[in-house]
């Protein structure tokens, strides 16, 4: 397979023909924001948008998981335009996102923890209002919970469980702000043919889907 050669940040960078700008950027030790990248998976997802970078010659940001790398591309992953577009996209996402953390079991292993980190961004932000998803947390099975008040949509579990494991339990269900992830026919994960599997819950980056400790329950 051929190689092309391109500049992010400007660190040149070798990346494999064909490659989205996410996965070099990333393989080259470059960070880039992201929830909902899944490598090998064509076309990509591209519904979190917080991966925009700026290429040289194009007339606006465009997010790294879609764009294939090119020989003699230029590449800026911080500008004002990109800090500001990722930063608008991470303040709506937290606007449907229950802000629970200490209780949360994806505490301090939050892709969006660590994300506010990088970015210098709140966790608590206050331009857009908040529209907290009603939801029940799920924790009839022993080995998993699911709670979709944290949920991002990010498609990782849905993906683990119908093309890695090929269980066919997870899907996302209705539209805009009422989409969720969801059971088949929304029954509890206890009433679905999963046996012991927990891959959902190793994939989720954020644990609104989770292991849960056998003694005690949810972490």
């Amino acid at each position: 397979m051929s190689a092309v050669i391109l500049s992010i940040d400007g660190r040149e960078v070798r990346a494999r023909a064909g490659e989205k700008l996410l996965w070099a950027a990333l393989d080259a030790g470059i960070a880039i924001p992201n929830l909902c990248a899944i490598r090998g998976v064509a076309p990509p997802h591209g519904g979190c948008r917080l991966c925009y970078v700026r290429v040289e010659g194009t007339p606006r940001p465009v997010t790294a998981c879609t764009r294939a790398v090119a020989d003699g591309m230029t590449v800026a992953t911080r500008t004002p335009e990109v800090d500001r577009l990722v930063r608008s996209a991470f303040e709506l996402l937290l606007s449907v996102h229950r802000l629970n953390c200490r209780e949360c079991p994806g505490n301090k292993r939050c892709a969006l923890q660590e994300i506010a980190r990088a970015r210098r961004v709140p966790l608590a932000g206050k331009r857009f209002p908040k529209i907290e998803p009603a939801a029940a947390i799920d924790e009839s099975r022993a080995e998993i919970g699911f709670d979709a008040s944290h949920c991002v949509l990010c498609g990782r579990c849905v993906h683990a469980c119908n093309h890695v494991v090929n269980k066919g339990v997870l899907d996302t269900a209705h539209r805009g702000l009422a989409t969720v992830v969801s059971t088949f026919d929304g029954r509890p994960l206890a009433e679905q043919e999963c046996g012991d599997c927990v891959a959902c819950a190793e994939v989720c980056p954020v644990g609104a889907i989770y292991v849960r400790r056998p003694t005690t329950g949810r972490p």
